[in-house]
Protein backbone atom coordinates (compact mmCIF):
# COMPACT_ATOMS: atom_id res chain seq x y z
CA UNK A 1 0.00 0.00 0.00
CA UNK A 2 1.72 3.43 -0.91
CA UNK A 3 1.99 6.25 2.03
CA UNK A 4 2.32 9.56 2.09
CA UNK A 5 5.34 11.11 4.67
CA UNK A 6 6.13 14.46 4.78
CA UNK A 7 9.62 15.99 5.28
CA UNK A 8 10.67 19.88 6.85
CA UNK A 9 14.31 21.14 7.38
CA UNK A 10 15.55 24.52 8.67
CA UNK A 11 18.96 25.30 8.34
CA UNK A 12 19.83 25.85 12.33
CA UNK A 13 18.32 25.11 15.74
CA UNK A 14 17.44 28.30 16.51
CA UNK A 15 14.72 27.88 13.50
CA UNK A 16 11.31 26.55 13.67
CA UNK A 17 9.75 23.78 11.34
CA UNK A 18 6.71 24.93 12.96
CA UNK A 19 5.29 26.99 9.34
CA UNK A 20 6.26 23.67 7.07
CA UNK A 21 4.84 21.45 9.24
CA UNK A 22 1.27 23.04 9.45
CA UNK A 23 1.73 23.89 5.14
CA UNK A 24 1.90 20.14 5.04
CA UNK A 25 -0.91 19.20 7.33
CA UNK A 26 -3.31 21.57 6.11
CA UNK A 27 -3.08 19.04 3.18
CA UNK A 28 -2.44 15.63 4.99
CA UNK A 29 -3.48 16.32 8.41
CA UNK A 30 -2.52 12.21 9.25
CA UNK A 31 0.75 12.69 7.62
CA UNK A 32 4.13 11.51 9.36
CA UNK A 33 6.87 13.94 9.03
CA UNK A 34 10.51 13.72 8.97
CA UNK A 35 12.69 16.84 9.85
CA UNK A 36 16.10 17.82 9.92
CA UNK A 37 18.01 21.00 11.47
CA UNK A 38 20.93 20.58 9.04
CA UNK A 39 22.04 22.88 6.27
CA UNK A 40 20.14 22.20 3.04
CA UNK A 41 23.19 22.13 1.11
CA UNK A 42 23.89 18.59 2.21
CA UNK A 43 21.99 15.24 0.96
CA UNK A 44 23.22 13.33 4.42
CA UNK A 45 20.64 14.69 7.17
CA UNK A 46 19.95 11.91 9.18
CA UNK A 47 16.12 12.07 9.13
CA UNK A 48 16.16 12.76 5.71
CA UNK A 49 18.47 9.74 4.65
CA UNK A 50 15.96 7.41 7.27
CA UNK A 51 12.48 8.68 4.99
CA UNK A 52 14.85 7.55 2.04
CA UNK A 53 15.40 4.49 2.98
CA UNK A 54 11.85 3.72 3.65
CA UNK A 55 10.01 4.94 0.76
CA UNK A 56 9.08 2.70 -1.95
CA UNK A 57 7.46 2.68 -5.69
CA UNK A 58 4.10 4.51 -5.70
CA UNK A 59 5.21 5.99 -2.06
CA UNK A 60 5.35 9.98 -1.97
CA UNK A 61 7.40 12.38 -0.41
CA UNK A 62 5.72 15.89 0.83
CA UNK A 63 7.96 19.12 0.67
CA UNK A 64 6.74 22.52 1.72
CA UNK A 65 9.45 23.44 -1.13
CA UNK A 66 11.99 22.65 -3.35
CA UNK A 67 14.67 24.38 -1.08
CA UNK A 68 13.58 22.14 1.83
CA UNK A 69 14.64 18.94 0.01
CA UNK A 70 17.94 20.43 -1.62
CA UNK A 71 19.52 24.18 -2.11
CA UNK A 72 22.07 22.68 -4.42
CA UNK A 73 20.62 22.89 -7.69
CA UNK A 74 22.90 19.65 -9.10
CA UNK A 75 22.28 17.60 -6.02
CA UNK A 76 18.54 18.75 -5.98
CA UNK A 77 18.14 17.77 -9.44
CA UNK A 78 19.96 14.71 -9.74
CA UNK A 79 18.21 13.15 -6.71
CA UNK A 80 14.57 14.21 -8.19
CA UNK A 81 15.41 12.55 -11.23
CA UNK A 82 16.41 9.38 -9.50
CA UNK A 83 13.32 9.03 -6.92
CA UNK A 84 11.47 10.09 -10.01
CA UNK A 85 13.36 6.62 -12.07
CA UNK A 86 12.18 4.59 -9.00
CA UNK A 87 8.72 5.34 -9.22
CA UNK A 88 8.37 7.59 -6.06
CA UNK A 89 6.68 10.76 -6.11
CA UNK A 90 7.46 13.97 -5.67
CA UNK A 91 4.87 16.82 -4.14
CA UNK A 92 6.34 20.57 -3.42
CA UNK A 93 3.22 22.64 -1.90
CA UNK A 94 5.31 26.09 -3.21
CA UNK A 95 5.90 24.55 -6.55
CA UNK A 96 3.60 22.65 -7.87
CA UNK A 97 4.57 22.93 -11.38
CA UNK A 98 7.53 20.86 -10.54
CA UNK A 99 6.02 17.60 -8.74
CA UNK A 100 6.83 14.48 -10.30
CA UNK A 101 2.86 14.30 -11.18
CA UNK A 102 3.53 17.17 -13.90
CA UNK A 103 6.72 15.58 -14.85
CA UNK A 104 4.94 12.26 -15.33
CA UNK A 105 2.19 14.43 -17.20
CA UNK A 106 4.74 15.96 -20.01
CA UNK A 107 5.93 11.64 -20.23
CA UNK A 108 2.31 10.87 -21.11
CA UNK A 109 1.86 13.45 -23.34
CA UNK A 110 4.34 11.87 -25.92
CA UNK A 111 3.21 11.75 -29.41
CA UNK A 112 3.26 8.23 -30.61
CA UNK A 113 4.11 6.98 -34.26
CA UNK A 114 2.76 6.82 -37.19
CA UNK A 115 4.59 4.45 -39.22
CA UNK A 116 5.36 7.37 -41.52
CA UNK A 117 9.69 7.42 -41.67
CA UNK A 118 10.02 11.30 -42.12
CA UNK A 119 6.82 12.06 -40.03
CA UNK A 120 7.86 9.85 -36.58
CA UNK A 121 11.87 11.50 -37.37
CA UNK A 122 9.79 14.72 -36.54
CA UNK A 123 7.83 12.43 -33.59
CA UNK A 124 10.93 11.55 -32.14
CA UNK A 125 12.28 14.92 -31.92
CA UNK A 126 9.15 16.80 -30.60
CA UNK A 127 8.77 14.00 -27.63
CA UNK A 128 12.72 14.88 -27.01
CA UNK A 129 11.89 18.59 -27.13
CA UNK A 130 8.91 18.41 -24.42
CA UNK A 131 10.74 15.88 -22.00
CA UNK A 132 13.73 18.77 -21.99
CA UNK A 133 11.49 21.49 -21.11
CA UNK A 134 10.17 19.58 -18.05
CA UNK A 135 13.67 18.73 -17.47
CA UNK A 136 14.84 22.28 -17.41
CA UNK A 137 11.72 23.37 -14.95
CA UNK A 138 12.75 21.56 -12.59
CA UNK A 139 16.32 22.28 -12.58
CA UNK A 140 15.46 25.94 -12.56
CA UNK A 141 13.63 25.71 -9.86
CA UNK A 142 16.63 24.18 -7.72
CA UNK A 143 18.59 26.50 -9.57
CA UNK A 144 16.35 29.44 -7.36
CA UNK A 145 16.23 28.06 -4.57
CA UNK A 146 20.22 27.75 -4.77
CA UNK A 147 20.39 31.58 -5.84
CA UNK A 148 17.82 32.58 -2.97
CA UNK A 149 19.91 31.10 -0.51
CA UNK A 150 23.05 32.01 -1.37
CA UNK A 151 21.80 36.11 -1.59
CA UNK A 152 20.36 35.42 1.62
CA UNK A 153 24.12 34.64 3.19
CA UNK A 154 24.84 37.42 0.96
CA UNK A 155 22.71 40.19 2.70
CA UNK A 156 23.49 38.63 6.07
CA UNK A 157 27.21 39.41 5.65
CA UNK A 158 26.66 42.63 4.29
CA UNK A 159 24.35 43.39 7.37
CA UNK A 160 27.06 42.11 9.70
CA UNK A 161 30.24 43.91 8.19
CA UNK A 162 27.89 47.51 7.79
CA UNK A 163 27.00 46.59 12.03
CA UNK A 164 30.71 46.06 12.48
CA UNK A 165 31.40 49.57 10.88
CA UNK A 166 28.74 51.26 13.18
CA UNK A 167 29.47 49.69 16.33
CA UNK A 168 32.79 47.85 16.67
CA UNK A 169 30.96 44.48 17.29
CA UNK A 170 31.73 41.59 15.14
CA UNK A 171 28.76 39.05 15.02
CA UNK A 172 27.66 40.70 18.57
CA UNK A 173 31.08 40.08 20.24
CA UNK A 174 33.62 42.63 21.19
CA UNK A 175 36.55 42.89 18.86
CA UNK A 176 39.59 40.28 20.33
CA UNK A 177 36.38 38.09 21.47
CA UNK A 178 37.39 34.40 21.01
CA UNK A 179 34.97 32.85 18.50
CA UNK A 180 34.32 28.98 19.08
CA UNK A 181 33.18 27.52 15.25
CA UNK A 182 31.72 23.85 16.08
CA UNK A 183 32.43 21.70 13.09
CA UNK A 184 31.81 18.55 14.77
CA UNK A 185 29.04 17.59 12.28
CA UNK A 186 31.11 18.26 9.44
CA UNK A 187 34.39 16.46 10.28
CA UNK A 188 32.70 13.61 11.13
CA UNK A 189 31.09 13.67 7.70
CA UNK A 190 34.74 14.17 6.05
CA UNK A 191 35.70 11.45 8.01
CA UNK A 192 32.79 8.90 6.30
CA UNK A 193 33.21 10.19 3.13
CA UNK A 194 37.34 10.44 3.12
CA UNK A 195 38.51 7.20 5.30
CA UNK A 196 38.89 3.85 3.74
CA UNK A 197 37.10 2.78 6.80
CA UNK A 198 34.08 4.01 5.28
CA UNK A 199 33.21 5.03 2.23
CA UNK A 200 36.56 6.78 0.66
CA UNK A 201 40.01 5.67 0.37
CA UNK A 202 42.45 7.76 2.24
CA UNK A 203 44.27 6.43 5.64
CA UNK A 204 43.99 8.14 8.85
CA UNK A 205 47.08 10.14 8.59
CA UNK A 206 45.40 11.15 5.19
CA UNK A 207 41.97 12.31 6.51
CA UNK A 208 43.69 13.81 10.07
CA UNK A 209 45.35 16.06 7.20
CA UNK A 210 42.36 16.78 5.65
CA UNK A 211 40.83 18.10 9.29
CA UNK A 212 43.85 20.17 10.54
CA UNK A 213 43.81 21.56 13.28
CA UNK A 214 42.72 18.36 14.93
CA UNK A 215 44.02 16.40 17.80
CA UNK A 216 44.61 12.31 17.67
CA UNK A 217 41.79 12.37 20.24
CA UNK A 218 39.22 14.11 18.64
CA UNK A 219 39.75 13.07 15.50
CA UNK A 220 39.61 9.18 16.99
CA UNK A 221 36.45 10.19 19.01
CA UNK A 222 34.79 11.77 15.91
CA UNK A 223 35.97 8.60 14.01
CA UNK A 224 34.03 6.16 16.96
CA UNK A 225 30.40 8.44 16.21
CA UNK A 226 31.03 8.23 11.94
CA UNK A 227 31.30 4.18 12.75
CA UNK A 228 27.63 4.40 14.28
CA UNK A 229 26.42 6.06 11.49
CA UNK A 230 28.16 4.56 9.09
CA UNK A 231 26.56 1.02 10.44
CA UNK A 232 23.29 2.56 10.58
CA UNK A 233 23.42 3.59 7.08
CA UNK A 234 24.89 0.23 6.20
CA UNK A 235 22.00 -2.01 7.93
CA UNK A 236 18.98 0.84 5.83
CA UNK A 237 20.97 0.13 2.65
CA UNK A 238 22.13 3.72 2.33
CA UNK A 239 25.19 5.34 0.70
CA UNK A 240 24.80 9.43 1.63
CA UNK A 241 27.51 10.30 -0.79
CA UNK A 242 26.04 8.51 -3.60
CA UNK A 243 22.19 8.95 -2.89
CA UNK A 244 21.61 5.15 -3.12
CA UNK A 245 18.12 3.71 -2.16
CA UNK A 246 17.68 0.73 -0.18
CA UNK A 247 15.64 -1.56 -3.00
CA UNK A 248 12.17 -3.22 -2.01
Amino acid sequence: MAIYVGYARVSTQKQSLSRQVTNIRNLYPDIKIYSDKYTGTKLDRPNFQLLLSIVRPGDTIVFDSVSRMSRNAEDGYQLYMELYEKGINLEFINEPHISSEYFRRASEQSIGSVGNEVADIYIRATNQVLMLLAKQQIKLAFEQADKEAADTRDRIKQGLREREAKTGLKNGRKKGDKVIVHKKAERIRLIKKHSKDFYGTNTDVEVMKLLEPISNNTYYAYKAEARKQFEAEQKAGINPFRFKLKTA
